[in-house]
């Protein structure tokens, strides 16, 4: 039996309860949204699921710590919008009375769902149990009804442990091919992976948990067959760079773009091959919310992630990456070869 078996059954439940929020949002158009000091959006989806998942942690595991994306304060000086995502919160629950009782039921009012959300604020490091938790990753692919993903790792002393990613918009068959497309039936799958134990996919449902089946990311034994995946967004990524990667590799299909660490979830179950972030600037410190439970899910499904300098990702020293620089995510077998590539066309070779 799993150490982490009731981590991991928590972390499930949690997120597949999210992504039912997160789905309500969009499809009931009340996707209000805030700006950051970053100026990135944050919608009524982001805070509902960060409370949602935090009051279901808080009552399983109430002495972990959790590094949230987001924080209140903004909440408080805008009482309609907390009434707003609260309502939204107080609907979302799981159709099955065992699994939802699991999570501690629903938040009690609206000054519980603001101190929920607060109490994201840890400092991380490499001591102890930490949650990172990452509500809506790909707030903009969310926003426009593209690829986003509820996020949540369990980090143990710098470690992670267990990773789980809430799919909406990706198909459930796991040999559908890749593609941005979200249009159709028979979309939302949740993966997840335990250090040790391998990588699973399951759909997401309203109830209680699916089968889940094991995952392994394809072997490749023509690079230049490979599929890339890349970010949407230019400013999380140099699409310049990576053209030339897959340009020196002999890889001539188009990179498929999509938001989130859906594409993490996408390469491990081997629907693409390849996952590179490369660096846009130098002061960028990439978020563990970002990376935590993708990294774990790829690792696990076979494949090996690095940064751009052939370092293992880093979740131990606090709230950002900042001893790594880019991913470079891609099956055991041919890690190597993309990442020498990797590090010629950055300048590292």
């Amino acid at each position: 039996m799993s150490t982490y078996t009731h981590e991991l059954t928590t972390a499930l439940l949690a997120v597949q309860r999210a992504t039912l929020l997160t789905q309500r949002v969009f499809h009931n158009n009340a996707k209000g949204t805030l700006s950051k000091d970053d100026h990135s959006p944050v919608t009524v989806g982001d805070f509902g699921a960060q409370a949602l998942i935090i009051a279901a942690l808080r009552h399983n595991f109430p002495k972990d710590e959790i590094v949230g994306e987001e924080e209140a304060s903004s909440l408080r000086e805008k009482t309609p919008l907390a009434e707003q995502i609260f309502a939204l919160v107080k609907e979302s629950r799981l159709n099955n009375t065992e699994t939802e009782e699991q999570l501690g039921g629903p938040v009690e009012d609206e000054e519980a769902m603001l101190a929920a959300i607060d109490a994201g604020s840890s400092a991380g490091g490499n001591k102890g149990r930490i949650w990172a938790l990452d509500p809506v990753d790909g707030t903009k692919g969310f926003l426009r009804g593209g690829q986003y993903a509820v996020c949540l790792a369990l980090i143990v002393d710098g470690d992670v442990k267990v990773g789980v990613l809430g799919c909406p918009n990706l198909p459930v068959d796991d040999a559908a091919p890749l593609s941005a497309d979200v249009g159709g039936e028979g979309r939302g799958v949740l993966f997840a992976a335990v250090q040790g134990e391998g990588a699973t996919s399951r759909p997401l449902t309203n109830g209680a948990l699916a089968e889940g089946k094991r995952i392994s990311m394809r072997e490749v034994e023509d690079i230049t067959q490979a599929t890339f995946c890349e970010s949407v967004e230019a400013a999380h990524s140099s699409h310049g760079d990576q053209a030339e990667i897959a340009k020196r590799l002999g890889i001539t299909k188009e990179s498929v773009r999509m938001d989130s660490q859906a594409k993490y979830g996408s390469i491990a179950r081997g629907a693409g091959d390849l996952y590179l972030r490369l660096p846009v600037r130098k002061d960028y410190e990439e978020k563990i919310w970002d990376h935590a439970a993708g990294d774990l899910i790829v690792r696990e499904a076979g494949g090996e992630v690095t940064d751009a300098e052939g370092k293992r990702l880093d979740f131990g020293v606090g709230r950002t990456l900042k001893r790594n620089k880019g991913v470079v995510a891609a099956p055991k077998g041919v890690h190597e070869t993309v990442l020498k590539v990797v590090k010629e066309v950055l300048g590292n070779g």
